[in-house]
C-alpha cells in the first residue's frame, strides 16, 4: 500500500489548484460531524455505497487503507483512494479471497481484457493464480506489464483503428499462442514467451497489415534468434511439463532441496542451467544423452547409470534429495547444477522411496561389458517403476523374489446425467472398467479405499444443476472437492473413457497401438456401492473407535489378496445371482471333509507384468505351477470340483474374464506340464556333491547358484557338460601350480615365524588363488615344489591392480578360471534364454492364468471366512430375492428382514457377553430408547448383518431370513466440515438428501439420532417429515431419535411401527437391558450418563433442578412413564413354527486317487493302517464295557505338504500324527487342527510335513486315544518323537454316554 500512496502522492503534485480542491471537498463529504478532519468507516462504507462503489465500502479494504494503528482516514488516504479508484485496482476473484483488494501485482485474463471491452476483467492475486484457486471460463492470464507489451505488438501489427481484433480463424491459433505464452512466463523463459508472441502477431490476422506486418514479423524472428540459447525452442507439451515440475519443486520443504532448488533454469526439461558447471548440454555429452530420454517420459524421474552408481540432475536430483534421503552430490555448491543418485546395491530401496511418494521413474541402463576407452558406453530404457508397479529389469536372473505390491490405476471421474461416474485404468493389465451413477458418497468412497497413480477429473464436474459452474454450491460437489483438492489432479475433456486412455498412453509412453481390454460388469440388478458413512461406521472401512468388520470375517493369519477381495466385495457387494452362488459355495466347504490346497495366491498385476517383460524367474514359475496344481487338484476331488465349478462366476465377476470350466482345466493341463518339462522344481536338484577336495567347493556354488537348479539339465546338457569340463581343467590347473607348494610348506618344520600356504576362495574377486608368506626357499638347490614357486605372480583384480602382497596365481590358472566363467556365462545365457522363451510361451495363457490366480485368492477368501464363520457360531442366512420389483413369490408372502439371536459382530458368541436381540423387521422402525440403551449398536449390527447376507457371507445370529437389498444405507453421527463451510447439521441434511434420492422399496435405510444437530422444535419436524418421506416410499429401516415431540406430530405414516430399547429399574436405578421391545421410551437415562462420565454432582443437582423447573409443569411423560403406543400393527411371518434357515448338506466321500507311491506315501499308509488297528481295538473295548453294538470304522484324512485341513474341523476334537520330512512322526490333539498344522509347518524342516487325522467326539476321549498311539505306534515298528508324551496314561475319562460316541 506503500507504494500506491507515494505514487497518489506524486499525481496529487502535479494537479493543478482546481483538481485539488475538489478532491478536499470529496474528502469533507465523508468526514464525521462531530470529529473534522476524520473519516470513521461507518461514514466512510455508506458513502461508498452511495456513489455505486460498493466494493470499496468493506472493512477489509478500510483497514488497508487507513494508515498505522489509527481507527479512521485522513485527508492523505482519500488521495491514495482517490488514485485507486480512478486507476481500476482491482479486487481478487479468486475462491479464498473473498473479494479482497489486491495491493500489488495481479493476473489479469486476456480474453476477458481483449474481448469484453473491459466492462468485466477477471483478476485474482499471485496466490490465487499459483494454487488455481478460482473458478473460470477462460484459462489464460497475464500480469499487467506482459500484457501491456502483448497489447502494443497487437496494435503496431494490427493497426490500433482496426475494428476486427480477431478474425474467427485465428482465434484457436491465437488462444494456443496465448497459453504457450503464459506456461513460458510463469516458467520466467523469456526466450519462449518472446517466441510465443511473435506466433501471435504473426497467425492472427494476416493481409490488413500488409508490408508492415511483414517487417515487424521479420523484425521479431531476428530478436528471437539473437537470444535463443538452444538448438530448437520448448515446444508448448515441454513447456507444460517443465510447468509440472515446477509445481512440484513448489512441494519440497527440505533445506538442502530448497537451495538445489535455486539453481534451476526452467529452460529445459531437465532444469538445468548451462551457465553453471557440469550443466553442459552439448550434443553427444552425457547431459545431452539424458535430457533425450527424459524427453521421452517427460513426467517420470529419470536415473542414469553411471558405473557403479545411479544418477540424477537438475529437477530429478532435486526429487531424490527430498523424497529419497539423499544427498546431493558435491554437497550444496552454488556453482555447479544440481547433481545426486545412489549406489546400484541401492536401487530398489531409492525407487520405493519415490514410489512412495507418488513419483514414476525411468531408469536408464549401461550396456554391460567392454567398451572402447574413447568411446562412451551405450545405454538403453531398462523399464520403469511406477506406484504400484515396481521395477522388475532383471528380476529373471536372480534368485529371490519381489514382493509386488497392490496395483494403482489411474483414475478419472466425471459427471453424467445418471450421477457420477468413476472410470478406472489398469497399464499393468492393459484394462478400463466404468462404473456410473454413483451418488458422491459412493464415489468418495471408493477414492478413499483405492489409492491411485493418477488422477484426472473431466470438465464436466464443473456444471452442475445451478447452472453457477462452480463445483461446490448447493451442497453439490463439497465432499469430492475436499477429498480431490488433497491430491494432485489434472483436468481433461473429451470422451470420459477414450480421452482418459490416451492420456494414460501418454503418462506411461505406450504406443497407440496399444488396446485396453474393457472388464466393466454390468450394474444391473447389483446393489448400490456402500456410501463412506456406511463404510466407516461398520469398519469396512478401518475407522478409529469403530469395530473392524474385516477383522472378525476373516482369521487374522489371512491377509493380502484374499482381505482385499473380501473389503472390495462388502464396498460392492454383488448381484443377487453371484450372492446366492458365493453363499451356496461357502455351505459347500463348510461340510467337505477332505483336506483342502494351500491356495497359492498370486497378483494378478504381477503375473501379466512378469510375463509381458519375459523377467520371470524360476521361482516365480514354481508359484505359477502351484496355481494351475492347486486348480487342478480341486477338479480331480468330487468334493472340491463341485466348489470349483460353483467359484466360476464370482471369479469372471473380479476379473471380467468370461472363460468356459473346460477350457480352464485344459489350459491348465498344458501350462502345468509345460513349466513341469522346462523348470527344476522343489526336490529336483542337479547340482553335485563337490568337483574336488582341493579348489572349496564354496567357489563352484555361488559361481554356479546364478544358473543351477533353475532348468532340468536336459535343455542344457551341451552347457553343463562344458562347465564340469572347465571345472575339472581348473581343479588340474590348481593342483598342479599350488598343491607342491602346500606339500612342500607342510613338510618343514620351522619355529614360530615358519611358512604358510593353503588354496582359498577370494569371493570377492570370483577366483581360487594362492595365499602365503615366507615360502620362497633361501636357497634354491632343486628340491620339490621350487620350479611351482617360481611359476607364481600376484593375483590381480578385475582393473589389473595388485591385490595384496600374499595373493598369488599362475598364467595357467587363470586361464583356466578364464575358461570356466566363459562357460558359466554362457550356461547362465542359455538358462536365461530358456525361462525368457517359457515367459512367451505363456504370456499366450495369461488370461487363464489370471483367471487362475484369482479363483484362488476367492477360495482362500470363502474358506477363511467359514472357518472363522464357524468358530465364531455365526449362519448361512436365507437370502430372499426382493420380489417388490420382480414377479416372484415372496418368502412366506412377505418382504420383510427376519433376525433371530441377532448379537453384535465384534463381540464373541462363545464368551457370552453379548445380549441377542430378534428384529422382525416388515415395514419401517421409529426407535427410541436411553443413552447408552443400545441403539446405535443395534443399528450398526442389522446393517452389518445385511450386508453379510447380500454379499453371500455368514450373519452373527441364530438363523436369519435377509432380501437380496438394492441398497444399504446407516448414517449415523455428522461432523461439521470447516473446509466446506458447513455446520454438522448441513453435512447431516446433505448425507440424508443423498439417502433419500437413492432409497427405493428394496433399501434398508438406518439413521440414528435424526436431527439431533439443530434447534428441537423445528428438528423435530423435520425428522418427521422424512419419517414420513421414507414410510411412503415403503423401505425397511430404523430412525432412531431422542425427539419425543415426534409423536405429538399429525405423521401421516401408515406403515412405520415404534420399536423401543428396554430398560428396567434395579434398586431405585433405571438401567438399559439393550433389548428391543414394542413401544415408545421417553426417558433418556441423561443425568445417569453424564454422572457416569465424571460430571460434577453439583452440575447434574442444578440440571435436576432446572429440569423439573421447566420440563415438569409441562406435563411430560416422566422416567416412570411405561406408556407403550401403536401408530399401526403390523403382520407377522405367515405359520407358528419358525422356518429353519440353514440347509445341511450330507457329507461327500473322497474320490479315490492314482498315483504312484513314494517313500513317505507308503510310511503314511503304513501309519494310518497302524492307527486304524491300534484305536478301533481300544474303541471296540470301551463299547464292550458298555454292552453296546460296535462303532463305524475309524477314517483317517491325508493332509499333503501343500494342503490344510478343512472349515469342518474348526472346533472338532481331532487326533493327528505328523509324518516328518525325516520319516519320524509326532502325534497329538486339538480342537484347532489347523492353527496347530500352521504351528508345526512354521519351524524350520517342517514345511513339507504330512498328517493324518481322524475326529472324535471330546477333548477326553482324543486324550486317550492320543496316549495310546504314542504308547504303541512304536511297538510296530515306527519312530516318534513325544514318547515322552506317552507317560501321562489318564487325561480324565469321558462323560459322554456310549450311544452319542462317533467316531469319523
Amino acid at each position: 500500500m506503500d507504494d500506491l500512496r507515494d505514487t497518489a502522492y506524486a499525481y496529487y503534485e502535479h494537479f493543478n489548484h482546481e483538481t485539488q480542491k475538489s478532491i478536499q471537498t470529496f474528502s469533507e463529504q465523508m468526514e464525521t460531524k462531530s470529529l473534522p478532519n476524520k473519516i470513521k468507516f461507518r461514514e466512510f462504507s455508506a458513502y461508498m455505497k452511495d456513489i455505486g462503489f460498493p466494493q470499496f465500502g468493506s472493512k477489509n479494504f478500510f483497514d488497508q487503507l487507513k494508515r498505522g494503528k489509527k481507527d479512521h482516514l485522513v485527508y492523505a488516504d482519500v488521495i491514495t483512494l482517490l488514485y485507486i479508484i480512478e486507476s481500476g485496482r482491482p479486487f481478487c476473484n479468486g475462491l479464498d479471497c473473498n473479494n479482497k483488494f489486491i495491493v500489488g501485482l495481479y493476473f489479469t485474463c486476456v480474453e476477458c481484457f481483449f474481448k469484453n471491452d473491459c466492462n468485466y476483467i477477471f483478476n485474482v492475486c499471485p496466490d490465487c493464480f499459483r494454487t488455481k484457486s478460482y473458478d473460470h471460463s477462460h484459462e489464460v492470464f497475464l500480469d499487467p506489464i506482459v500484457m501491456l507489451r502483448l497489447k502494443t505488438k497487437l496494435d503496431k501489427s494490427k493497426g490500433v483503428n482496426d475494428d476486427t481484433f480477431y478474425s474467427d480463424d485465428d482465434k484457436k491459433k491465437v488462444d494456443r499462442a496465448l497459453q504457450i505464452m503464459q506456461i513460458a512466463v510463469s516458467l520466467g523463459n523469456l526466450v519462449a514467451a518472446t517466441t510465443a508472441m511473435c506466433s501471435i502477431i504473426s497467425d492472427s490476422g494476416s493481409g490488413s497489415g500488409g508490408k508492415r506486418d511483414q517487417k515487424v514479423l521479420r523484425r521479431g524472428a531476428r530478436t528471437v534468434k539473437k537470444v535463443k540459447p538452444l538448438d530448437s525452442v520448448l515446444s508448448e507439451k515441454e513447456l507444460s511439463n517443465i510447468l509440472w515440475w515446477k509445481e512440484r519443486m513448489e512441494d519440497c520443504r527440505k533445506p538442502s532441496t530448497v537451495q538445489l532448488i535455486k539453481r534451476l533454469e526452467y529452460s529445459n526439461l531437465l532444469g538445468l542451467d548451462v551457465s553453471l558447471k557440469n550443466g553442459n548440454l552439448k550434443e553427444g555429452s552425457l547431459n545431452w544423452e539424458i535430457l533425450q530420454f527424459k524427453s521421452k517420459f517427460p513426467r517420470e524421474v529419470l536415473l542414469c547409470r553411471v558405473g557403479e552408481f545411479y544418477e540424477a540432475l537438475g529437477i530429478d536430483a532435486c526429487v531424490l534429495v527430498e523424497y529419497a534421503g539423499l544427498n546431493p552430490f558435491g554437497g550444496l555448491r552454488s556453482d555447479s547444477i544440481p547433481r545426486a543418485g545412489c549406489p546400484v546395491v541401492n536401487l530398489r530401496q531409492t525407487l520405493d522411496d519415490l514410489t512412495r511418494n507418488g513419483y514414476s521413474v525411468c531408469i536408464v541402463e549401461e550396456v554391460q561389458g567392454p567398451a572402447n576407452a574413447r568411446s562412451r558406453k551405450n545405454r538403453f530404457i531398462s523399464g520403469h517403476a511406477h506406484p504400484g508397479s515396481p521395477y522388475v529389469f532383471g528380476l529373471v536372473g536372480l534368485d529371490h523374489d519381489l514382493d509386488f505390491p497392490e496395483p494403482m490405476p489411474v483414475v478419472g471421474i466425471s459427471r453424467s446425467a445418471r450421477g457420477y461416474c468413476i472410470n478406472l485404468v489398469l497399464e499393468t493389465m492393459k484394462t478400463y472398467s466404468s462404473e456410473d451413477g454413483l451418488t458422491e458418497e459412493a464415489l468418495v468412497t471408493k477414492l478413499r479405499t483405492c489409492r491411485c497413480h493418477h488422477l484426472f477429473l473431466h470438465t464436466s464436474l464443473r456444471h452442475n444443476s445451478s447452472g453457477t459452474c462452480r463445483w461446490g454450491e448447493y451442497g453439490e460437489g463439497g465432499l469430492l472437492w475436499g477429498e480431490c483438492v488433497a491430491r494432485h489432479f489434472e483436468w481433461f475433456d473429451g470422451n470420459p473413457v477414450t480421452d482418459l486412455l490416451s492420456k494414460v498412453k501418454e503418462l506411461y509412453g505406450l504406443d497407440d497401438e496399444v488396446t485396453f481390454r474393457n472388464v466393466t460388469i454390468s450394474s444391473e440388478n447389483r446393489p448400490r456401492p456402500l456410501t463412506l458413512g456406511t463404510a466407516t461406521q461398520i469398519g469396512a472401512i478401518p475407522t478409529e473407535g469403530i469395530p473392524c468388520l474385516l477383522k472378525v470375517l476373516l482369521p487374522s493369519n489371512c491377509t493380502g489378496l484374499p482381505l482385499i477381495y473380501v473389503r472390495d466385495l462388502l464396498l460392492n457387494p454383488p448381484a443377487y445371482d453371484i450372492a446366492f452362488t458365493i453363499q451356496a459355495t461357502c455351505k459347500l466347504m463348510s461340510t467337505v471333509t477332505c483336506s483342502i490346497p494351500e491356495f497359492t495366491c498370486v497378483s494378478p498385476a504381477k503375473l501379466v507384468k512378469l510375463l509381458e517383460l519375459r523377467e520371470a524367474n524360476h521361482i516365480e514359475f514354481c508359484r505359477i505351477k502351484n496355481v494351475v496344481d492347486e486348480v487342478l487338484h480341486m477338479h480331480k476331488n468330487s468334493e472340491l470340483n463341485e466348489i470349483l465349478k460353483l467359484l466360476m462366476d464370482p471369479t469372471w465377476v473380479a476379473t471380467g474374464l468370461k472363460i468356459d470350466f473346460e477350457t480352464l482345466i485344459d489350459n491348465c493341463k498344458w501350462a502345468s506340464d509345460k513349466i513341469g518339462e522346462m523348470i527344476t522344481l522343489d526336490g529336483e536338484m542337479d547340482h553335485n556333491e563337490g568337483y574336488s577336495s582341493v579348489v572349496p567347493n564354496d567357489f563352484f556354488e555361488d559361481m554356479e547358484s546364478s544358473w543351477k537348479c533353475r532348468v532340468k539339465r536336459i535343455h542344457i546338457e551341451e552347457e553343463f557338460a562344458e562347465v564340469e569340463r572347465a571345472a575339472e581343467a581348473l581343479i588340474l590347473a590348481v593342483t598342479e601350480a599350488f598343491m607342491p607348494i602346500i606339500t612342500r610348506i607342510k613338510a618343514t618344520t620351522a619355529p614360530l615365524g615358519g611358512p604358510k600356504g593353503e588354496i582359498l576362495y577370494a569371493r570377492e574377486h570370483e577366483a581360487v588363488w594362492f595365499k602365503g608368506k615366507r615360502f620362497s626357499p633361501a636357497i634354491w638347490g632343486g628340491t620339490p615344489g621350487e620350479e611351482q614357486i617360481k611359476n607364481l605372480k600376484p593375483a590381480l583384480d578385475s582393473k589389473g591392480r595388485k591385490v595384496g602382497e600374499e595373493w598369488f596365481t599362475t598364467i595357467r590358472v587363470e586361464d583356466a578360471l578364464t575358461r570356466y566363467h566363459e562357460a558359466g556365462a554362457k550356461a547362465k545365457a542359455r538358462v536365461l534364454e530358456l525361462l525368457r522363451t517359457l515367459s512367451s510361451e505363456l504370456q499366450a495363457k495369461t488370461n487363464i492364468l489370471v483367471f487362475s490366480s484369482m479363483l484362488l485368492v476367492i477360495a482362500k477368501a470363502l474358506f477363511s471366512h467359514v472357518s472363522e464363520g464357524r468358530r465364531r457360531q455365526w449362519v448361512f442366512p436365507m437370502l430372499i430375492e426382493s420380489s417388490k420389483s420382480k414377479d416372484v413369490e415372496s418368502f412366506n408372502g412377505t418382504d420383510g428382514m427376519k433376525l433371530v439371536g441377532l448379537s453384535p459382530y465384534w463381540f464373541e458368541v462363545a464368551e457370552g457377553s453379548a445380549v441377542n436381540n430378534t428384529v422382525d423387521m416388515q415395514s419401517l422402525f421409529l426407535l427410541t430408547g436411553p443413552n447408552g440403551g443400545g441403539k446405535s449398536s443395534l443399528l450398526r449390527s442389522i446393517c452389518a448383518a445385511a450386508l453379510l447376507g447380500t454379499c453371500g457371507f455368514m450373519v452373527p445370529a441364530e438363523s436369519a431370513l435377509i432380501p437380496h437389498f438394492d441398497s444399504i444405507m446407516l448414517h449415523m453421527k455428522s461432523y461439521d466440515s470447516p473446509a466446506d463451510g458447513k455446520s454438522s447439521f448441513q453435512v447431516e441434511m446433505s448425507e440424508i438428501r443423498s439417502i433419500i434420492a437413492s432409497t427405493s422399496k428394496r433399501s434398508l435405510v438406518l439413521i440414528d439420532e435424526i436431527c439431533r444437530g439443530t434447534e428441537t422444535a423445528k428438528g423435530t419436524c423435520i425428522a418427521g417429515s422424512i419419517v414420513e418421506t421414507l414410510d411412503k416410499i415403503g423401505c425397511l429401516g430404523i430412525v432412531s431419535t431422542h425427539l419425543h415431540g415426534i409423536f405429538s406430530l399429525p405423521l401421516n405414516a401408515k406403515n412405520t411401527v415404534f420399536k423401543a430399547m428396554g430398560s428396567v429399574n434395579v434398586n431405585g436405578q433405571t438401567k438399559p437391558t439393550w433389548k428391543l421391545l414394542d413401544g415408545i421410551c421417553r426417558e433418556s437415562l441423561a443425568f445417569e450418563t453424564a454422572k457416569r462420565e465424571g460430571i460434577s454432582e453439583r452440575i447434574i443437582q442444578r440440571a435436576e433442578e432446572l429440569y423439573n423447573s421447566v420440563y415438569a409443569k409441562e406435563g411430560i411423560p416422566g422416567e416412570n412413564d411405561t406408556e407403550i403406543q401403536h401408530l399401526c400393527s403390523y403382520e407377522s411371518l405367515n405359520g407358528s413354527d419358525r422356518p429353519d434357515f440353514q440347509s445341511n448338506n450330507s457329507g461327500r466321500k473322497d474320490s479315490e486317487r492314482s498315483r504312484s507311491l513314494n517313500q513317505m506315501e507308503v510310511l503314511q499308509k503304513e501309519v494310518e493302517t497302524n492307527v486304524i488297528m491300534i484305536c478301533q481295538k481300544k474303541l471296540i473295548e470301551l463299547h464292550k464295557k458298555e454292552k453296546i453294538p460296535e462303532l463305524s470304522e475309524i477314517h483317517c484324512v491325508p493332509v499333503g505338504p501343500r494342503e490344510q485341513p478343512p472349515p469342518s474341523t474348526v472346533g472338532a476334537s481331532c487326533v493327528y500324527v505328523m509324518l516328518r520330512p525325516d520319516k519320524k512322526l509326532y502325534v497329538g490333539q486339538t480342537d484347532d487342527l489347523e492353527g496347530r498344522i500352521r504351528t508345526h509347518r512354521s519351524k524350520d524342516g517342517m514345511q513339507k510335513a504330512r498328517f493324518l487325522y481322524f475326529t472324535v467326539p471330546g477333548k477326553s476321549l482324543a486324550c486317550q486315544l492320543e496316549t495310546l498311539l504314542i504308547n504303541q505306534l512304536p511297538n510296530q515298528g515306527l519312530n516318534l518323537t513325544n514318547i515322552a508324551d506317552g507317560k501321562h496314561r489318564n487325561f480324565g475319562t469321558s462323560t459322554l454316554s456310549p450311544e452319542s460316541i462317533t467316531v469319523c
